[in-house]
């Protein structure tokens, strides 16, 4: 099947991981260079491309993080955030000098609202500002990134001058950030359109795009970007982050997997490590992943509707998009609650090793509904119950363990 839109740019989309510095943005989130490193690691086995690491001058602590990271791991390119100013970019330069391969990403805003209101400044000297900037980091490595702040609501005019000037400064990376997840998907995508038409000089960087979560747009917004020719997505283990978060790792990932038939476009990612990766970055920073989050959470693949159940006991390609094995989550659950059909509980009583006859089987799926109507959680035990208070059993029933109920075959 050919791709639905055309990308000049080649189908290969980089994953930039910064869990590690806009995800530890979150509140309570912060995490010890131990913590940190560890968490490196996995994100160099799940085989994202570049690992932001930190922001060096902001304490002794992350320069030693990003320090030991840009030492330890093989792999991913190494980055740090450094504001456009000398003593930023040297720390950041400092911190990832002895990394495989390494990166400095800096950051100036765009935006006449921060222009004026932010850095008390002019457009002019910004401009100047950033030319600068980029010109003396990209003195000191061969990879530098350029992030113009507030992308999303700059002039677009003054942001095509901005990108062409950085990129003839030596930037070899343009990241477009939606800041303040102001945008909607259809104006995301249209800006990356009109970068790519209007930048003269585009060809020479790779387009990146960083998307926040304030509207709940964040991955739209970012897959909207990749249709659109950027190359680059920056994103977060689970979606962490400054306010309402990023864009979610996982999420971008599994659409272009999932979708990649009719899109064109692929990542390097192993997904059969979202699940454990998911995991180590909730347990460090503290913040729970919501039973409904989408690829990790709990009941991503978990059934409780009894027409949903037949169906996946059917065939689960009938309500499962992609299977729980991809993403590291073991097996789908069949939950059983009121709402639960007549087919999943004889299914579990059948995985239990119970065949009860005709009769016994209504007697019992009787009790089963008064219970659940009273008892959020069924147990194995509790089905041990109710299937002893019945009669003419075909089977001596197993020993049972204590757990909620249901694991699909």
């Amino acid at each position: 099947m050919e791709p639905a839109v055309p990308h000049p740019a080649g189908d290969r989309v980089f994953i930039f991981d910064t869990t590690l510095r806009d995800g530890e943005q979150s509140p309570g989130a912060s995490l010890t260079p131990d913590q940190k490193v560890a968490i490196a690691w996995q994100l160099a086995r799940l085989g994202v491309d570049v690992i932001e690491a930190g922001f060096p001058l902001s304490s002794p602590g992350d320069f030693e993080a990003v320090q030991r990271i840009a030492r330890q791991i093989r792999g991913p390119m190494i980055t740090a955030l450094a504001r456009a100013a000398r003593p930023d970019i040297d720390a950041v330069w400092q911190a990832v000098q002895d990394a495989e391969r390494k990166q400095i990403h800096m950051v100036l805003s765009v935006s006449d609202i921060h222009i004026e209101r932010k850095l008390r400044s002019n457009r002019r000297d910004v401009l100047r500002r950033g030319v600068e900037a980029v010109a003396y980091a990209r003195s000191l490595c061969d990879d530098v990134e350029y992030s113009p702040e507030d992308a999303g609501r700059a002039d677009l005019e003054y942001l095509f001058e901005t990108l062409e000037a950085v990129i003839d400064a030596g930037a070899s990376v343009v990241n477009i950030p939606d800041t303040t997840g102001y945008t909607l998907p259809n104006e995301f995508g249209a800006l990356i359109a009109s970068i790519r038409e209007n930048v003269r000089n585009i060809e020479r960087a790779l387009i990146s795009v960083h998307c926040h979560n304030d509207l709940g747009l964040s991955t739209a917004n970012s897959v909207a970007a990749v249709l659109n020719g950027a190359r680059r997505v920056e994103c977060t283990i689970n979606g962490i982050g400054e306010r309402a978060g990023n864009a979610s790792l996982e999420e971008v990932v599994m659409i272009l997997r999932t979708r990649e038939k009719s899109l064109g476009l692929r990542t390097g990612i192993d997904t059969t490590h979202l699940a454990e990766v998911s995991a180590l970055v909730s347990r460090h920073t503290g913040i729970p992943v919501q039973p409904n989050k989408a690829v990790v959470g709990g009941n991503a693949f978990a059934h409780a509707s009894g027409i949903h159940q037949d169906g996946v006991l059917k065939d689960k390609l009938n309500y499962e998009i992609m299977r729980p094995e991809e993403v590291g989550m073991g097996e789908s659950r069949i939950v059983l609650s009121p709402r639960s059909g007549r087919h999943a509980f004889q299914f579990r009583l059948g995985e239990l090793g119970y065949h009860l006859s005709e009769a016994d089987f209504g007697r019992a799926w009787e009790q089963f509904l008064a219970l659940a109507d009273r008892k959020k959680d069924i147990l194995d035990r509790d089905l041990e119950d109710i299937v002893r208070s019945t009669h003419s059993l075909a089977a001596s029933p197993p020993p049972l363990d204590e757990g909620r109920v249901g694991v699909v075959a």
